[in-house]
């Protein structure tokens, strides 16, 4: 089943367009990588799909994206809530200058839960569902910028989480971390799409095929292949995503 389904978007910065005519349904519950070069557009695609763009000045957005059964860029949408429901990991870990618990806390208490003995559930819940609760349940208190590079990141998925998205979108998450907390991460997205979808921007091919059901290869803001993730990489039927699989551009 699709959760997403994109129609002919279009994205201008300035007089630059940096999408042209993409078309791509996302599918709910499973992982869908965004692949290619440096510029091609992938995270600026990514970030559409939150309305994360509409802080950039002249910006120009064209076409749809359904979600709910309603174009996101309707001018009747709350933004707030669109971010509440499609939430959004950074390639650097964010955390905010406060506790660890905090971090988790201040989502849910931005969104109205104000009883200590459901905020206290949810920070459980949602570091769990992070697979970091047993590496900080005893230092909550604890600043969250004092937790390794790793940490952060999975800390920063369990702020996502503690809101209930049903969507998660995550720009190179992995990229400033190393082999082991990549590793843990991947893991991890295996673990959340049973509940969640996610969309994955990432510049490491071999990513893509450990984790996603489907990939996207983007080329000068164009969509040019978009399948079955075994089949993209093994049999594409671009010549332009054969080559830049292959290392001969990009």
């Amino acid at each position: 089943m699709n959760i997403i389904e994109v129609k002919d978007l279009n994205l201008w910065y300035g007089a630059n367009q940096a999408l042209k005519d993409v078309n791509i349904s996302i599918c709910a519950n499973q992982v869908t990588a965004l692949i290619g070069p440096s510029g091609c557009g992938k995270s600026t695609f990514l970030r559409t799909l939150n309305r994360m763009n509409d802080v950039i000045e002249e910006i120009h957005i064209e076409g749809s994206i359904i979600y709910g059964q309603k174009d996101i860029y309707e001018k009747t949408v709350d933004v707030n809530a669109l971010r509440k429901e499609i939430g959004m990991v950074f390639q650097k870990p964010n955390p905010f200058a406060m506790s660890i618990y905090d971090n988790i806390a201040f989502g849910p208490r931005t969104h109205g839960i104000t009883k200590k003995n459901d905020i206290d559930e949810i920070v459980e819940r949602s570091l769990c569902a992070a697979a970091l609760w047993n590496e900080v349940k005893d230092r909550l208190k604890k600043p969250a910028l004092g937790l390794s590079g790793g940490q952060q990141q999975r800390l920063c998925i369990a702020r996502c989480l503690a809101v209930e998205p049903k969507v998660i979108l995550m720009d190179e998450p992995t990229s400033a971390l190393d082999p082991i907390s990549t590793g843990k991460i991947e893991e991890l997205c295996e673990e959340l799409k049973k509940n969640y979808t996610i969309v994955i921007v990432t510049h490491n091919m071999q990513q893509a095929l450990r984790i996603a059901e489907k990939t996207a290869f983007f080329l000068n803001g164009e969509l040019v292949e978009y399948g079955e993730t075994e089949q993209v990489f093994i049999n594409p039927l671009e010549r332009r995503t054969e080559n830049y699989i292959t290392g001969r551009f990009g």
